[in-house]
């Protein structure tokens, strides 16, 4: 079932606090979150437990990075009014759900994830045959499923994780959604909603699961939304009883795919501190202009007077980006003839970036100069997600038989 049948569009997204964010951050992540925060109910969290799967040796950068990279959020136009903002080890319901989906979620379903062996991989130097590496898809599952979000934006590459939850929420579901005496409680439940439309939702659920008619069933979905008298378990339970299943205690959630930021670092490689050919979000202007116009160019333009071909260059890559068709047109006419210099070519890159930056560093010193502030408004947003959390929490006690305490 799709997750969005059963409440308003929910989006959840993470990020791990592991140093100084920067323009491919930016590019990648942020921009989007400023455009979700508009459309959809947001949640974003300092995603730190999950930093710990990979920096458990040495996890000072963690406490180090957090209240800079959610001062680079608010810079960036993430609004603490329009979406909420908080740590996710601050939720300790996060933790609970991660270890009750443990009991359910086999073991071969964590080591076919991709990115498991991928990173293994990547990160050869670190120890990362531990638990919490191999289970750190399933802390996602949890991270994503604590607040029944509905969409999860995500790049390609991340697509196997929405789809791991999705497969947990429907075991989940499978298992504990089955009450004793659900088809009396769904049928009590389409009574509250009054004669009229009881009968509607009966006729309706009888023409999709007799006849395979799925307009009765996008009928129905709309009518059980638009209903304002039932409780959202009842709700979840005559969704379920719809489709012939038991109650919807998890909603399968979506990816949301976003597309991929192709922010080149000075070096033309993608932009990541590993490779130290990052520009911070808060860099200063000097610094900015050093780094662009120290960047690597074309070999073959060994003298100012030496043409050049602007698809060997790093800094072309940044004009992609950057630059207006008019001044693309120009760099690479410039390069091909010798008609402009490197540092002439580069000037337009920095002038963007510095232009890009600037409404980013004004808004960080309201935040740099007022900390408690900041931490006024995480310390909100935890509230604000251990409600939900919690009421989350509940139901899956009470349908796991845990609620006796």
């Amino acid at each position: 079932m799709n997750a969005s049948t059963l409440q308003p569009n929910r989006v959840l997204s993470g990020m791990r606090p592991t140093g100084q964010l920067h323009l491919g951050h930016y590019h990648g992540v942020l921009k989007n979150w400023v455009q979700l925060q508009h459309e959809y109910e947001c949640f974003f969290f300092v995603a730190d437990w999950h930093a710990l799967t990979t920096d458990y040796e040495d996890p000072r950068i963690i406490a180090d990075s957090i209240w800079d990279m959610v001062i680079d959020w608010l810079a960036a136009g993430v609004n603490r009014s329009s979406a909420k903002l908080f740590i996710q080890s601050r939720v300790p319901e996060h933790a609970e759900l991660h270890l009750l989906l443990s009991m359910i979620t086999p073991l071969g379903w964590l080591e076919r994830v991709p990115t498991y062996k991928d990173q293994q991989e990547r990160l050869k130097e670190r120890d990362l045959a531990t638990y919490g590496f191999l289970g750190y898809p399933l802390l996602q599952s949890a991270d994503i499923l604590v607040y029944k979000s509905t969409l999860v934006p995500v790049g390609e590459d991340q697509v196997a994780h929405i789809e791991l939850t999705r497969e947990v929420a429907r075991r989940f579901n499978h298992l504990y959604g089955s009450e004793a005496d659900f088809a009396e409680k769904a049928d009590a439940a389409a009574k509250k909603m009054g004669k009229k439309n009881a009968k509607l939702y009966n006729e309706l659920r009888r023409r999709f699961q007799e006849q395979g008619d799925h307009e009765a069933l996008e009928t129905a979905r709309e009518l059980l939304k638009s209903q304002q008298n039932i409780t959202r378990i009842d709700r979840e339970r005559l969704f379920g009883y719809l489709e012939g299943g038991g109650k919807i205690i998890l909603p399968e959630p979506q990816a949301l795919l976003t597309v991929a930021a192709k922010m080149p670092g000075l070096d033309g490689q993608k932009m990541s501190k590993s490779y130290g050919n990052t520009i911070a979000l808060r860099e200063e202007p000097e610094s900015v202009a050093k780094k662009v116009k120290t960047m690597p160019t074309d070999p073959a333009r060994v003298r100012r007077s030496d043409p050049g071909d602007p698809a060997k260059c790093p800094v072309w890559q940044l004009h992609q980006v950057y630059s207006t068709d008019e001044i693309k047109t120009w760099a690479a006419n410039g390069c091909q003839t010798a008609g402009i210099g490197c540092i002439e070519c580069k000037q337009p890159v920095i002038d963007a970036i510095n232009e890009e930056l600037t409404p980013i560093r004004e808004r960080a010193l309201e935040f740099t100069d007022n900390p408690n502030l900041v931490r006024n408004i995480i310390a909100e947003g935890c509230e604000e997600a251990r409600d939900v959390a919690q009421e989350t929490l509940e139901e899956v006690r009470q349908a796991m038989g845990l609620s006796y305490r």
